[in-house]
Parts: structure tokens; C-alpha cells; sequence
């Protein structure tokens, strides 16, 4: 992995892992490895080192996660414009706190705190505050995003993360789904079905490798397993906060899976894509100045059996 000398990479460490943390990259991640005799093995994709946040290995999505369709949205009565914020994307997409510098609030050996005051970016309408905390674990890593609406207005919210895994022929990703929204070329969504394409069901074991999967799942369980069988390794993920959060009816996940290239996305996000536009708003929420939502992620590595 190389290093940007534009941003540099701040190192938690805890027995054989190590995360890379790259504040004024969007608050982004730029590895987690695990130290193995043969060479560090990479859990995510690990950065290049280029300015481009789709390849860091991780990054935050937040005040809201994927797609806005329409120049933006209404509430109360209002219109509220979202200009596209990504070359070669003709939506806005993933919110704005991953186009700006964090801070590195409190850092530890194992343990560090991100945190971000955004005040209208780039004409935004949104004006709130966030923290990214990670600590790492014997076993794995706690992740939390959490963000407070610091507008005299109240305006919907979504959180996501956007964790890139790396892909061999045999990896597979498994996930409790209920279904999927279809969408079109944009790639918004058309439709909802619980008629889950065999080689997109999360459900059954869905394999790293296949075709154009960019799309968000209902009636998620908030657990996830990827497995990567010629490492005899899987990354377990699991939300502490499930049942208080609503449990499968108000869970999305997405994945995206390019048809070529070294690595593939599990996201777990609050909303589907373009929810502002979806009937019900499924998964928005909306905050009074001063509130906030978090999410809450354990994610867990061990032995693959069988």
C-alpha cells in the first residue's frame, strides 16, 4: 500500500491487527490487516493511496447514504437542492461527509475518534455534526457513525458505511434478506420484489463474482458473513443495536458488486437508495436541531469451518 504525502495515515494497533485511519481524507479507513507470517492479510480493501475515496478501504456515509434523485427534496413544504457531487454520477450520492477533512478528535493505541462540523457544504442543506469511532478487539473491530442536526430546520437523515472486501473466486457473501429493490440503468429503483435473483441472494450465499449488482435489500437481519474459503477465514458483521433500532423492518443493506476488479461492497446503510423520493421515505429519519441517530457495527473474523 502506498501512501498519499497529502494525507497521512494514522495506525491503531492491537495484537495482530492494525486499522489505518486517514482523517482529512474524508474520514476515511486505509487498511485493516491481520499480521501473518506470509504477509498482512487484508479484512478490506486496502487504499492506493490516490485522492479518489473509492479507493480507500472504507469511508463514511452520512447525512444521508447512496442516491438523490430529482436536484434533491421537499420537506415541510420546502425544496431543498443536492447537487451531484461525483465525476461521472449524475446524482448526489453517499452525503458529503467523505468530501471533507475530519479531525482526529482522541487516539489510543487501540482506539481512536474522528469528528466533523459541516455547515452547508458545498450548498448543501445540511448542517450537523458527526464522530466515527473505532476501537479495535481481540477478535475484530467496533465501528460507530453517529451524527446530531445542528439546523434550526428538521431535515431527514441517513447513515451508512461503505467498506470495500477483497474478492477470490470462492468468496461468498451471506446475509437474512427479505428482498430487493430492482432499479434501472441509473441505477434508481423501479420496483421491489421478494423474488430474489438466484445469484444476488444474500439469503442462500450470494458469490463475490457475477453480474452487476448495485442494489439495496429489505428485511435485513443486521448480520452479514463474508467468506473467503482459500483463506479458511471469514469477517462476521453484526448491529448491537437491532432490536432497538426496529429490527428486520427498518434494516437496508447493499451490495455492489462491479463486474470486474479485485474487490466488491457489503453496505450496511439505514435507507434504500433514494428513499427522499420513495413512498413512506422508508428508513429516513427525521432530526429536530439538536438530535441525532448513530449506528453501531461489531464486526468479527475467525476460522471458516466446512
Amino acid at each position: 500500500m502506498t501512501t498519499s504525502s497529502a494525507h497521512r495515515t494514522v495506525w491503531l494497533q492491537r495484537g495482530t491487527q492494525r486499522l489505518g485511519l486517514v482523517p482529512t481524507l474524508g474520514g476515511s479507513v486505509a487498511a485493516w490487516q491481520l499480521a501473518r507470517a506470509e504477509g498482512p492479510l487484508d479484512l478490506w480493501r486496502p487504499w492506493d493511496g490516490s485522492s479518489d475515496l473509492y479507493r480507500t478501504a472504507s469511508f463514511p456515509m452520512v447525512p444521508w447514504s447512496n442516491r438523490i434523485s430529482g436536484g434533491g427534496f421537499v420537506e415541510a413544504g420546502e425544496f431543498h437542492p443536492v447537487r451531484p457531487n461525483r465525476a461521472g454520477e449524475p446524482y448526489p450520492i453517499h452525503g458529503d461527509g467523505w468530501l471533507q477533512a475530519w479531525q482526529l478528535a482522541r487516539h489510543a493505541e487501540d482506539a481512536a475518534t474522528m469528528m466533523l462540523e459541516s455547515r452547508h457544504f458545498d450548498g448543501n442543506p445540511y448542517a450537523y455534526r458527526a464522530a466515527q469511532h473505532f476501537r479495535l478487539v481481540d477478535d475484530g473491530l467496533e465501528q460507530t457513525l453517529e451524527v446530531q442536526h445542528l439546523g434550526p430546520a428538521p431535515l431527514p437523515y441517513g447513515l451508512g458505511v461503505h467498506p470495500w472486501f477483497p474478492r477470490t473466486a470462492g468468496t461468498r457473501i451471506v446475509a437474512p434478506v427479505r428482498g430487493v429493490w430492482l432499479s434501472g440503468a441509473d441505477p434508481l429503483p423501479t420496483g421491489h420484489t421478494e423474488h430474489i435473483p438466484e445469484d444476488w441472494d444474500l439469503a442462500r450465499g450470494a458469490p463475490a463474482f457475477g453480474s452487476l449488482v448495485d442494489n439495496a435489500y429489505t428485511g435485513w437481519g443486521g448480520q452479514a458473513r463474508i467468506e473467503w474459503p482459500e483463506q479458511g477465514l471469514q469477517l462476521q458483521m453484526d448491529m448491537p443495536d437491532f432490536d432497538k433500532d426496529g429490527g428486520a423492518a427498518a434494516h437496508y443493506c447493499l451490495m455492489y458488486r462491479p463486474a470486474e476488479g479485485p474487490a466488491f461492497c457489503f453496505e450496511p446503510i439505514t435507507q434504500p437508495i433514494d428513499a427522499f423520493h420513495l413512498e413512506g421515505r422508508p428508513g429516513l429519519h427525521t432530526l429536530a436541531q439538536g438530535q441525532g441517530m448513530r449506528m453501531r457495527i461489531a464486526w468479527r473474523f475467525g476460522t471458516l469451518h466446512g
